[in-house]
């Protein structure tokens, strides 16, 4: 693949990610999300704040970022253009320039793209996250399993070697970006997916 076009792709990905849906959706509610509940402007701490319904729009708002990637992705490059695209949406979600660095998770935005480039995984990981998330009512639990179970899950249907080791490096940033999540369960201070500590 040319540098050029690797490039462009990357940009065009990146700023699809800066896109702001918890922080609009919560602004037009007359809440700043980013001084609610855990802080994060995620689908999650939306749904905490403003209801299931409001989440779930913006889950959904995040989740197209990651598709809309990955199909120009591979309009422009095939296959490897869309895992470059999707890579620079979660990046951009996470790391939006226009916030000073400070966006979500990723996991909404990662898990739209996989359900384009990995569907058979994603339809798997869904279930789980729904399982777990009911089990231990954090959705933080379950999305940092949906993680780590991604690159496995595509091991194990023997999706090729580079894509694996792609979604592993960007497993390990969201998994870091959960890292204040951890803390609050060692100390038994994360919140539930109702809002309270537990």
């Amino acid at each position: 693949m040319h540098y050029a076009i690797v490039a462009a792709v990357a940009v065009v990905g990146y700023a699809l990610g800066t896109f702001p849906s918890a922080i609009i959706v919560a602004k037009a509610n007359g809440v700043d999300i980013t001084s609610r509940g855990s802080g994060n402007p995620g689908a999650s701490n939306v749904a905490r704040t403003l209801g299931w319904r409001k989440g779930m729009f913006v889950y959904v708002l995040d989740a197209a970022k990651g598709v809309v990637a990955v199909v120009i992705g591979r309009l422009v490059a095939g296959d490897a253009g869309g895992y470059w695209c999707a890579a620079a949406a979660i990046v951009g979600h996470v790391f939006p320039v226009t916030r000073r660095l400070r966006g979500g998770k990723g996991v909404a935005t990662g898990s739209g793209a996989m359900l384009v480039l990995q569907p058979a995984v994603s339809s798997a990981l869904a279930v789980v996250w729904v399982l777990v998330s009911k089990t231990t009512k954090k959705a933080s639990i379950a999305s940092i399993a949906v993680t780590v179970g991604l690159p496995v899950g595509m091991g194990v249907i023997g999706t090729p070697a580079w894509e694996i080791l792609a979604m592993a490096g960007l497993a390990v940033l969201v998994v870091v970006r959960h890292l204040p999540n951890l803390r609050r369960l060692r100390s038994g201070t994360e919140h539930t997916l109702h809002g309270k500590a537990a």
